[in-house]
């Protein structure tokens, strides 16, 4: 009898994990179309000026493209790496680059945090509270551990489809 509930108990803990990693893939996916498509207008692109301009990796490249183009290139790279993600159950290989891309897109992101004046509220005494930018900005670390499991999560598929096994 415990054997039979063992096993139920796998079998549910599976579906849960199943249908939490179908979630976190199209929990990932959305984002990244919906705001990528929203780097091609000017509201978009304006907002993103603070973040990029006081990145010290990024911060020159307005002056070499102008802002609607940045925000363009980066809705292209955004978008991009969400259709490659949502190909996984046909070709997990290349889910994983386009989870590689997310990756890079929100470390990126998340280094605003520290880049980026006003991140949180200088007023408080004791913890520090994050500002709109902050909050926004945060919500950028959930969606990294997200594109880090998609990725892990598409080489083991592909993995199975050449039949190489796993060792642990």
């Amino acid at each position: 009898m415990s054997t039979t509930l063992s096993g139920r108990r796998r079998s549910v803990a599976a579906r849960f994990t199943r249908c939490g990693g179908v979630i976190l893939r199209c929990g990932l996916i959305a984002p990244l179309l919906w705001i990528g498509a929203a780097k091609f207008t000017a509201a978009e692109a304006n907002s993103i000026v603070p973040l990029v301009a006081n990145q010290p990796m990024t911060g020159w490249i307005y002056e070499m493209l102008g802002v609607r183009m940045v925000s363009m290139m980066i809705g292209v790279i955004e978008i991009a790496a969400a259709v490659l993600i949502a190909l996984k159950p046909l070709v997990p290989r290349v889910s994983a680059v386009g989870s590689g891309m997310a990756i890079g897109l929100f470390l990126f992101t998340v280094s605003f945090l520290f880049t980026t004046p006003g991140v949180v509220d200088g007023q408080t005494d004791a913890i520090p509270v994050l500002t709109d930018t902050g909050a926004f900005l945060i919500k950028d670390l959930a969606l990294l551990g997200a594109a880090v499991w998609t990725l892990g999560d598409a080489l083991a598929a592909s993995d199975a489809r050449r039949g190489w096994t796993r060792i642990d």
